[in-house]
């Protein structure tokens, strides 16, 4: 990485930006004084204070759409990409309220509301779906509750829920014939994402049958994309499009998830993926938002005239990965 590039990240106005950059980019242990400097001025910004209040509040109005950006669901997993965690100040609260919710088979539970031409009661309930359970698992885990004995059973039953062609549209037995917009044999891209999201925090399970499985999923319907819109994914001129968070399906999301498995990185349809990225970048190497979500407006991954000191650092950390 060149110096100036670098610079401009340790500069930026982002604690959030500067603490990653410094644990992933230069690989600065925990106890290293610009860390430890750098993570308490993350926890004190009002910005990412305003991010735990926010899921302060989850479990108190239902999950109605999958891609509302303003749901407490993506201020969890946005908390988790930044890198806090379940003893940090806040949290305890947040974590206790995800933690209350579990179902038998293994899943954590968001309150949802399933319309009934989907299979659904068409009230709020308590249950799962492959399209939030993984996204849970995924913020707990990175909140470093790993240790929690439900941990395995939830792992568990994450990768035991893949099918030969992917993650499909599934969800809780009490919600019957609950299906999304689509084939009951076909793979759910975005599930797929958040599934394979959570499993690359499992380091026994980054070459397991059920990450090649998903990835299989995801380098095939890219390659397949002009053809072939499993539950109505496509992939277009909006996938294409840099975006964070990370919340739906488009291509900085997807290259991230896959990014996080070694055996991905030869295969021609994930570099040529990549390449649609990093041809995105202006003169000086950096990135610049071309889609935004309208509830993230203030942060920089969220304008679209500047470039964006977290979106450049996320690319540079996806081609860290390749080394």
């Amino acid at each position: 990485m060149d110096d100036e590039r670098l610079q401009w990240l340790l500069t930026a106005p982002e604690p959030w930006t500067r603490y990653r950059v410094l644990v992933d980019l230069l690989d600065r242990p925990a106890d290293d004084a610009e860390v430890v400097e750098a993570r308490a001025v993350l926890l004190a910004h009002p910005q990412v204070q305003a991010l735990v209040a926010a899921a302060a509040t989850w479990g108190q109005r239902p999950l109605v759409r999958h891609n509302d950006a303003g749901h407490p669901l993506y201020a969890l997993s946005t908390l988790a990409d930044f890198g806090l965690r379940a003893d940090d100040p806040g949290m305890a609260t947040v974590v206790a309220y995800v933690l209350a919710h579990w179902a038998p088979e293994g899943a954590w539970q968001s309150l949802v509301n399933v319309p009934k031409a989907f299979g659904g009661a068409g009230e709020d309930q308590w249950t799962w779906l492959a399209c939030d359970a993984p996204t849970l698992l995924y913020a707990l885990l990175s909140f470093g509750l790993d240790s929690d004995p439900r941990m395995p059973t939830a792992v568990a039953h994450l990768a035991d829920t893949v099918e030969e062609n992917g993650w499909r549209c599934a969800a809780a037995p009490e919600l019957g014939k609950f299906k999304g917009p689509g084939r009951r044999t076909d793979p759910c891209p975005i599930a797929n994402v958040y599934a394979l999201k959570a499993l690359s925090l499992v380091p026994e399970l980054r070459d397991s049958a059920a990450a090649h499985a998903g990835a299989e999923m995801l380098l095939d319907h890219w390659m397949r994309r002009g053809t072939w819109r499993p539950f109505l994914f496509g992939i277009g001129g909006d996938f294409r499009k840099l975006k964070y968070p990370f919340i739906w399906y488009d291509i900085l999301h997807v290259v991230e998830v896959l990014s996080r498995f070694p055996f991905v990185w030869a295969d021609a349809r994930f570099q040529e993926m990549l390449a649609v990225i990093t041809a995105q970048a202006d003169a000086q190497g950096r990135y610049t938002a071309s889609s935004m979500y309208r509830a993230w407006q203030g942060w920089s991954f969220a304008d679209k005239k500047q470039p964006s000191p977290w979106l450049t650092f996320l690319v540079l950390r996806i081609l860290k990965r390749e080394t």
